[in-house]
């Protein structure tokens, strides 16, 4: 299956949902937000929510520190 992530294909194994593709990502859930298709998706639906082949997404992974 081919994902858009941030403007770049990639290629999965399907079943995929967006839990399992944050995680296969490396990424941590609190630390992150998700655009799918042109749509916020809450952490709460990460778990219930497939991906399918073409879906696009935005990954937005916060990062901590600074001198503020």
């Amino acid at each position: 299956m081919n994902l858009q992530i941030n403007g770049v294909t990639k290629s999965y194994a399907e079943p995929l949902t967006l839990a399992s593709l944050i995680a296969s990502m490396g990424l941590k859930a609190d630390r992150v937000a998700v655009e799918l298709n042109g749509e916020i998706i809450g952490r709460g639906q990460w778990e219930g929510t497939r991906l399918s082949e073409g879906d696009r997404l935005e990954v937005v992974h916060f990062v901590g520190g600074g001198d503020h």
